[in-house]
């Protein structure tokens, strides 16, 4: 699955020369947002991790991210 294909992208937004790369067509795909979260366990799952943070504008990731692992 490409996941890039399931990002919608917003040419000159907010300005002009700017691609703005808008994830709520990935979040709205099931299957899409499962592979991408599937990804991310696959690549991290034999990590130490303690703490994720960072920084986002909308919550899409502390209100999913937690139910789904």
């Amino acid at each position: 699955m490409n996941i890039s294909e399931l990002i919608r992208t917003i040419p000159d937004y907010p300005k002009p020369g700017i691609m703005f790369r808008d994830i709520t067509t990935l979040l709205s795909h099931p299957e899409g947002f499962g592979h991408t979260i599937q990804l991310l366990v696959d690549r991290y799952k034999h990590q130490k991790i303690d703490f994720i943070a960072g920084i986002e504008a909308v919550s899409y990731t502390h209100l999913t991210l937690p139910t789904i692992c």
